[in-house]
């Protein structure tokens, strides 16, 4: 199913059929990804007097109970409320459409001249404002609102990875800043955080992405409110480096965040 779309003067067109999914599958019999030590994620048989909630033990229909943590156990998306005192539900400022959008990929490297709070370890290995500019093409068809981020090298095994005993790449403090000063509204990356996974609750990627000062809790004070970050994605290499098109999908759960399966769109130039 292909569709025609205008952005910026330009006729675009897309094949609503065929998009690339970012999201993580959550096997809840078999390896997961998980973050900051979190248990698995995990489904069993709702069970009430009289329902055993399984079909191979006699019910008449299957009902399961999951249990899981959006923000340690697979692709997820969180807004500003992640920081903030008040309940702010992720999926009333998750894009209902298609996002004009941007993926580009990057080999984290030593902070060098960059850095976070606290300041970065001699192990860290960071996603900076360097290798952002190098990767950004001159030209794109529209202005991107939305950057995919897939780190290098993209192996299979990010799949199932358990982030839990070694710190992951993480966004500097100069790469937030220049996604905000190239109006990017929402970020999607296949690291489990933006921001080092123990950094003594300082969160400064977070921070600069929602435009929340530092130490404020409220969401009253965030000047970007309406943007989202989606984590621990998986960007496949069949998807080339480029403008795209973005699709958030979130179920209307309340939260700071919650599971998501973002679908990535080629742009297919017209003849």
């Amino acid at each position: 199913m292909q569709a025609r779309i205008r952005l910026d003067g330009r006729e675009l067109g897309i094949d609503l059929s065929r998009p690339v999914d970012l999201a993580l599958q959550l096997d809840f019999s078999g390896p997961q990804p998980r973050h900051f030590g979190a248990p698995r994620a995990s489904s069993r048989p709702f069970e009430s007097k009289g329902f055993k909630g399984s079909v191979a033990r006699g019910a008449g229909c299957n009902c399961e109970l999951i249990t899981l943590i959006p923000h340690c156990n697979g692709t997820h998306t969180e807004g500003v409320g992640h920081l903030t005192r008040e309940r702010h539900d992720v999926y009333r400022v998750t894009p209902a459409g298609l996002v004009p959008a941007l993926l580009v990929s990057v080999t984290p490297e030593p902070a060098g001249g960059e850095g976070s709070e606290p300041m970065p370890q001699a192990q860290d290995r960071l996603i900076t404002r360097r290798c952002l500019e190098r990767a950004w093409p001159a030209d794109t068809p529209f202005a991107p609102r939305a950057l995919i981020i897939r780190t290098l090298p993209n192996t299979p095994d990010k799949r199932v990875r358990d982030y839990s005993a070694h710190t992951p790449p993480y966004l500097s403090r100069e790469a937030a800043e220049l996604l905000v000063e190239r109006g990017i509204l929402h970020l999607v990356v296949d690291v489990p955080s933006v921001d080092r996974a123990h950094d003594e609750g300082r969160l400064t990627a977070h921070h600069i992405f929602f435009g929340l000062p530092r130490g404020a809790v409220h969401a009253e004070d965030a000047l970007r409110a309406n943007a989202t970050i989606t984590e621990l994605a998986y960007i496949p290499d069949t998807a080339a480096d480029g403008a795209c098109l973005l699709a958030l999908q979130v179920p209307a759960f309340s939260g700071d965040a919650v599971p998501s399966r973002p679908l990535l769109y080629p742009i297919i130039e017209p003849p």
